[in-house]
């Protein structure tokens, strides 16, 4: 990514608008991620988000915040080596009811081993970042 412009707060593919590679967020905080339907979508802070059901898009609006993943679906061991990488849905894990994503499973494994120093190196740099 340049650094003339601001970046999205929204992690999304280059190829489409969908947040978390068009998984619904909504499922990973019940510990079994599913990929969204078409039919299923809204739009929160300029990225698409789809979901399995209505009921999850439901709960999704009342509260969007409660459930978009951390740093904006950016890789938080990237963040926290102030650094933006994409978060891949595959590679998860929710703690005291927040969803953070990772790049790779080599890069989750790194997360897991020091997650709390983690978590609040990435919370220093957020969301900064975006505008580096």
């Amino acid at each position: 990514m340049t650094a003339a412009a601001q970046k999205s707060e929204i992690y999304t593919s280059w190829r489409n608008n969908l947040a978390v590679d068009g998984y619904d967020v909504v499922s990973f905080h019940a510990g079994k991620p599913v990929k969204g339907r078409e039919r299923y979508v809204t739009v929160y802070k300029d990225a698409d988000w789809r979901f399995d059901t209505q009921a999850n898009m439901d709960l999704f609006l009342m509260n969007p915040d409660a459930f978009v993943p951390q740093y904006g679906g950016y890789c938080a061991w990237a963040v926290a080596k102030q650094k933006l990488a994409p978060g891949k849905a595959d590679y998860w894990h929710v703690e005291d009811g927040k969803l953070y994503l990772n790049y790779s499973k080599r890069v989750k494994k790194r997360w897991d081993a020091l997650r709390d120093e983690f978590i609040e190196q990435s919370d220093r740099h957020w969301p900064a970042l975006l505008n580096e």
